[in-house]
């Protein structure tokens, strides 16, 4: 067989995905005409659902008498009561408030740091307020005060 009758394909590996999103080849796509269709992704790669309110670093260097606010346990067993008498879960009352099943597990427990926006979430789903004077109280819907 001679050289004549081999065939030899020469390819060039096609870019990499991260080298088709950097800025020069962004900018080399736009000069050829490319429809290029570029976001930016707020918060991507991050699961931050709640912003810290406290001054962290000071959490951090915790002291005896600097110490994390928790649940109280009143607060948990009021949790409690309300997901049974709806017949749930811990993890169904998680799914639906869109929380981990360790929070509500936490709370139950006395564990957890208070979050309003996770106990405002907790009130609507078991329908008791947990909040204020009116603790264990029935839930008034929106609008519907007597």
């Amino acid at each position: 067989m001679s050289d004549w009758d081999t065939v030899t394909i020469l390819r060039k590996k096609p870019p990499k995905a991260s080298a088709l999103k950097t800025e020069q080849a962004v900018n080399a796509a736009r000069r050829q005409g490319v429809p290029v269709d570029t976001q930016q992704k707020y918060g991507a790669g991050t699961n931050k659902q709640h912003v810290t309110t406290k001054n962290t670093a000071k959490l951090d260097r915790e002291t005896e008498e600097l110490r994390h606010e928790k649940i109280p346990l009143d607060l948990g067993k009021l949790i409690m009561q309300g997901r049974q008498s709806k017949g749930m879960s811990q993890k169904d009352l998680a799914t639906k408030i869109c929380e981990k099943p360790q929070i509500v597990n936490d709370y139950e427990a006395g564990r957890g740091i208070p979050n309003n926006i996770v106990l405002g979430k907790i009130e609507r789903a078991i329908g008791l307020k947990l909040r204020g004077k009116e603790r264990g109280q029935p839930l008034q819907p929106p609008g519907g005060k007597k």
